[in-house]
């Protein structure tokens, strides 16, 4: 299966926090999309590795993945290895993305910055020849690089590039995020520990920045980006032509 866009996280929750409006339009729009989770997110505070599988699966349901695989890398001991790269390169290199997301430059979180430089080295390894790498079925893999890479915004905010208007998915973002229901939203934590993201106040902050970022685009809800590649190359002005934004 190619997908249209492919989209490289550090945790199992990274992509419906911070893209998962612009994920969920995209495949409302007949787009293929895709999410390769680094790590099962097993050195976080609340839930088990399980759990947090069994919610990632729910996630993707509801935004309406093709894809949803983990790595199974060490959560808090992401780093760029060529073990690791290949475990990534394998993925580009089979479902062959037009498009990948990944993480913010630097970020609160060590595995967010450490992970996003992990996908960049793998995403440019992937297209040298001479780097092998073998599918399911041991028959060696043909380069890929994808020609678009944007970064998503984690924690720490920057200046975006692009900005998504996702006003008619950001419910199913929410939704998609409430499935993590051991890390988010958690009125009662019961047992274990409330955490930076458990609380009720990070969730209304999610809503907060969604409304921050379409206001700046004339939009209800927005989700920004910085393209990685340099200067966005554009062949058409249809984008233009197809917004009208409220300012």
């Amino acid at each position: 299966m190619k997908l249209d866009l492919l989209a490289l996280s550090a945790h199992p929750d990274d992509t419906e926090l911070c893209c998962g409006g612009t994920l969920a339009a995209l495949v409302n729009q007949g787009k293929k999309v895709g999410v390769v989770d680094f790590t099962r997110g097993e050195m976080g505070s609340r839930g088990t590795p399980e759990q947090r599988l069994k919610e990632a699966q729910h996630a993707s349901e509801i935004i309406g993945l093709e894809v949803r695989k983990n790595l199974g890398l060490p959560d808090t001991q992401l780093e760029s290895t060529r073990e690791y790269q290949k475990k990534i390169i394998q993925q580009i290199r089979k479902y062959r993305p037009h498009i990948c997301f990944v993480g913010a430059p630097s970020d609160r979180h060590p595995d967010h910055g450490n992970g996003t430089r992990l996908a960049l080295d793998a995403i440019f390894f992937s297209g040298l020849t001479k780097i092998e790498t073998f599918d399911e079925q041991g028959d060696p893999q043909e380069r890929w690089r994808p020609s678009h890479v944007l970064h998503f915004m984690q924690d720490r905010p920057f200046d975006p590039d692009i900005v998504f208007d996702i006003s008619d998915t950001f419910e199913t973002k929410k939704e998609a995020i409430l499935a993590f229901e051991t890390q988010f939203n958690v009125e009662n934590p019961g047992d274990e520990p409330e955490t930076y993201i458990s609380n009720t106040n990070f969730f209304d902050g999610i809503e907060a920045r969604a409304r921050h970022y379409g206001h700046l685009i004339g939009a209800t809800y927005g989700e920004p980006f910085i393209y990685q590649n340099g200067p966005m190359p554009m062949a058409s002005f249809d984008s233009l032509f197809e917004t009208e934004p409220q300012r």
